[in-house]
C-alpha cells in the first residue's frame, strides 16, 4: 500500500512551530537565570559571619539564657531512662544491651566506630544541678559589686566559662531548631557513644557558699557515678564541662578517667594534679569572648583607624606563668604607639577594651594565672592580630585550626629582651598583616558560641574533635572491662596523695 504524501508546506509549518517553541523556552530560562542567579558560596561566606544568615544567632550569654529560661525551660521536660536508684543487675543488663547495639553497628555500619553523627546521651539530672543554678545566675548577675579576691567580677567570669550552657542548650534543643548535623541526642543509654553531664560547676563555685558548693559537688558526683553507664566504663565515655580551673576541684580525682572540657592543660601544676588531665582524653575549649564581634565590614572600616602598634588591657600582675606580664610592662612602658593599661570591670571596662583592640594592629596575649587567657579570643574576634607569649599554651581545636595564619608566636625569652619585641613587630610586612587580618575574619566564627549553634562554630568543632577520640575511648573502656577485678582493687600507695595507681572510691570522699 502506498503511504500518504504529507504536503511539504505542512512539514515546514511544524518545523517553524517547534523552532519558535524552543526559542521561547531559551528566552524564558535566560530570564529566570537573570532573576535568580545561583548563589556564590564564597561570596555568601564573606558577606555573613555565620553560615546560616537566615537564622540570626544569639551570641550574648545573658540574652540567650533569658530566652531559654523564660520560653523553653518551663516547657522542656523529656522522658528518658536515667536510673535514680541503682539495682544490683542494672550494670550487667545495661552491658548486655550495649553489646547488642554495638554488634548492630559493627555489622550495619561499614565505617563504625568512625561514625558521624556522634550519638550523645544527655543526663536529665535533678534541677538543683541544672535549672536552679541557671536561675540563680539570672537573678543575681546585675550585682556587679560581687567580685573575686583579685577584683574580677564574678558574673563576668561565669560568662567567660559558660561553655557548659552553650553545649547543653544545643544538645537538648528540638531537632527542628538545631543546625549541627555531626551530633545527635539519643534517649536510650545503650544507643550512646558519649554521655554529657550537664552540671554547672562554675556557677555553683562562684555563687554558692563554700560548704554548700562542696556538698553539691558530692551530691552530683554520687548521682552520676550511680549510673550503669558510668559503672560500665568507669566514666571514660562521660563528658564533664570543668572549664574554670577552680571548679569541681574537691572531687576531681573521682572523675579523672572522664573527658574534661578545659580552658588549657595548666602545665604549672597549680590547678590540676599529675595524671588528671591530658590531650589524649580531654579537650580544650575557647573562652567566651568578652567583646562584640567585629565582622568583615567592621574590620574593613576600622583598617585606617588602627594606629596603635601594640595594645594590652588587663591585669598587669598575675601568678605563676603570668608573672611575665610585669616584665613586659617594664620593657614596653612609655614606648611610642604602644598602649598598656590596667583592666577595669563592668561595661566601661568592656567598652575600653573593645575600642582599644579595634584601633590596634597587634594585641598582646601573655599568659595569665594559667597558660591561657580570655584576651586571646577577644583579640581574634576584634580583628586584632594576637601576639601570643605563653610557652606552654595548648590551643583549642589545634588539630583542625592552624593558628600560625592568625597569630604571632613569641617565646618568653625573646619577648623580655630589651629592645627586641617592638622592632620585630614593626618588621612584619603590611602584606602579611592584611592577610592575617583577612584570616581573622574567617577564623572568628570558630570562637563565637551561639544559639542556635552554628556550623563551624565552637560547638561544632567540639564534636569534630570528639569524633577523633571515640576509638581511643572505646579501646580503654574494653581494656578496663577485661582486666580481672581483683588485680586493680589494691591501691599501692596513699590514695589521698593523688598518686594512687587505681581510681579512688566514693567512700574516700571528703565530707
Amino acid at each position: 500500500m502506498r503511504a500518504k504524501q504529507i504536503p511539504s508546506s505542512l512539514t515546514r509549518s511544524k518545523s517553524q512551530i517547534l523552532l519558535l517553541f524552543f526559542s521561547l523556552s531559551l528566552i524564558l530560562l535566560s530570564f529566570l537565570f537573570f532573576l535568580f542567579p545561583p548563589s556564590d558560596p564564597a561570596a555568601s561566606s564573606t558577606t555573613h559571619p555565620y553560615p546560616h544568615p537566615l537564622i540570626p544567632p544569639q551570641t550574648s550569654f545573658v540574652a540567650s539564657l533569658e530566652h531559654f529560661l523564660t520560653h523553653k525551660a518551663l516547657n522542656h521536660r523529656s522522658s528518658d531512662d536515667t536510673v535514680r536508684s541503682l539495682l544490683q543487675d542494672d550494670v550487667r543488663m545495661f552491658d548486655d544491651r550495649k553489646f547488642a547495639k554495638e554488634m548492630d553497628w559493627v555489622h550495619g555500619d561499614r565505617y563504625y566506630p568512625l561514625n558521624f553523627p556522634i550519638r550523645v546521651y544527655v543526663y536529665q539530672m535533678p534541677n538543683k544541678f541544672t535549672y536552679n543554678l541557671l536561675w540563680l545566675f539570672r537573678n543575681t548577675y546585675r550585682e556587679t559589686s560581687n567580685l573575686t579576691s583579685n577584683g574580677s567580677p564574678v558574673h563576668r567570669l561565669i560568662e567567660q566559662h559558660s561553655i557548659d550552657y552553650w553545649l547543653w542548650a544545643d544538645l537538648i534543643a528540638p531537632e527542628s531548631e538545631r543546625l549541627l548535623k555531626n551530633v545527635v541526642r539519643v534517649h536510650r543509654q545503650e544507643e550512646a557513644d558519649l554521655f554529657f553531664v550537664p552540671f554547672f560547676t562554675t556557677i555553683s563555685f562562684f555563687l554558692l557558699e563554700k560548704q554548700q558548693c562542696k556538698a553539691l559537688y558530692r551530691e552530683a558526683l554520687k548521682w552520676v557515678t550511680d549510673q550503669p553507664a558510668w559503672k560500665r566504663s568507669e566514666g571514660r565515655d562521660h563528658i564533664f564541662p570543668i572549664h574554670h580551673p577552680w571548679s569541681f576541684k574537691s572531687v576531681r580525682r573521682y572523675v579523672k578517667n572522664s573527658i574534661w572540657l578545659l580552658p588549657d592543660m595548666d602545665s604549672t601544676g597549680n590547678r590540676y594534679k599529675p595524671g588528671q588531665v591530658s590531650l589524649e582524653k580531654d579537650l580544650i575549649l575557647p573562652y567566651v569572648p568578652n567583646v562584640d564581634l567585629c565582622d568583615a565590614k567592621c574590620v574593613s572600616e576600622s583598617e585606617s583607624k588602627r594606629t596603635i602598634l601594640l595594645f594590652f588591657r588587663g591585669r598587669l600582675k598575675r601568678n605563676a606563668g603570668g608573672k611575665i606580664r610585669s616584665k613586659l610592662v617594664t620593657e614596653l612602658a612609655g614606648a611610642k604607639d604602644v598602649v598598656i593599661e590596667e583592666g577595669t570591670s563592668g561595661d566601661q571596662g568592656k567598652a575600653a577594651a573593645q575600642k582599644g583592640m579595634r584601633r590596634s594592629i597587634f594585641c598582646l596575649s601573655p599568659a595569665g594565672d594559667t597558660p591561657s587567657s580570655a584576651r586571646l579570643f577577644d583579640a581574634i574576634v576584634s580583628g586584632c592580630i594576637p601576639v601570643i607569649i605563653s610557652d606552654e599554651l595548648e590551643l583549642p581545636f589545634e588539630g583542625i585550626l592552624d593558628y600560625r595564619k592568625i597569630a604571632i608566636f613569641v617565646s618568653s625569652t625573646d619577648a623580655v629582651q630589651p629592645g627586641w619585641l617592638l622592632p620585630f613587630l614593626k618588621g612584619i610586612s603590611s602584606t602579611q598583616i592584611r592577610e592575617m587580618r583577612r584570616n581573622l575574619v574567617e577564623f572568628s566564627r570558630h570562637f563565637m558560641y551561639s544559639s542556635p549553634a552554628q556550623p563551624l562554630g565552637p560547638e561544632d568543632l567540639v564534636w569534630r574533635m570528639m569524633g577523633g577520640k571515640l576509638v581511643n575511648i572505646k579501646l580503654h573502656t574494653r581494656r578496663s572491662q577485661r582486666v580481672v577485678k581483683e588485680s586493680r582493687s589494691v591501691c599501692t600507695c596513699d590514695c589521698r596523695s593523688g598518686n594512687n595507681t587505681t581510681s579512688s572510691t566514693l567512700s574516700d570522699m571528703p565530707t
